[in-house]
């Protein structure tokens, strides 16, 4: 059955219904994500970049890891950290893992992923919450997709990871080379070629890389 837990403002799920549409997913055609079809006008209505409405690329990617790598999530607890769409929570989900946490600070991406595990048919829990001064908690895995696209969000995102690594936790993030993720502090276990949108990109394919911390 699907599920998200937790407290959603009906208007927020009106509007995302209101400006998305229910599409594959590329690189991971297994799922259906509500995607918009423009950035600018969103961001305007809403105040901030809608970053639940695209599935990115280092997202993408972790997605795809997760799904052609499954033994990564099976029968373990998993947190997806700023989790947008929810695209890296529901391939967890689909991949058999024991439980499934979207962590997420923005109502509008709350909604979206409650929407998005619906309509995959996989139960996900959404804390809508930051979850940056803790270490996951109990998760056995902590994945991140896209987390390094600015200096205050790494500067942040950063010491939680270490937080959940050194607690035990298994840790991956899928990143396309954006300006702020770290150098020399994790090690790369795969690469990832993945069909991107000009309008969020400044490519059609992005090189992106699958780390463990």
């Amino acid at each position: 059955m699907a599920a998200a837990e937790t407290s959603l403002d009906d208007r927020d799920t009106s509007l995302v219904l209101a400006r998305t549409r229910l599409a594959a997913v590329p690189y991971v055609p297994e799922m259906r994500l509500h995607l918009a079809d423009e950035v600018y006008g969103l961001w305007e209505r809403t105040g901030r970049l809608p970053f639940w409405a695209f599935a990115w690329a280092g997202g993408l990617a972790l997605a795809r890891h997760v799904l052609d790598h499954p033994e990564v999530v099976r029968d373990r607890t998993v947190l997806d950290l700023a989790s947008g769409s929810g695209v890296v929570a529901i391939a967890a989900a689909l991949a058999g893992a024991a439980a499934v946490t979207a962590g997420e600070v923005d109502p509008l991406a709350a909604a979206a992923i409650g929407l998005n595990a619906a309509a995959n048919e996989v139960t996900v829990t959404v804390m809508l919450a930051d979850l940056l001064g803790g270490d996951g908690g109990c998760a056995d895995v902590v994945l991140a997709g896209d987390v390094f696209y600015e200096e205050p969000m790494a500067d942040r995102v950063l010491p939680f990871l270490e937080r959940a690594r050194a607690r035990g936790a298994q840790v991956l993030v899928g990143d396309p080379g954006r300006a702020y993720l770290p150098d020399g502090r994790f090690t790369a276990v795969a690469v990832h070629s993945v069909p991107t949108l000009r309008v969020l990109e400044d490519a059609e394919v992005k090189r992106v890389t699958i780390w463990r911390v």
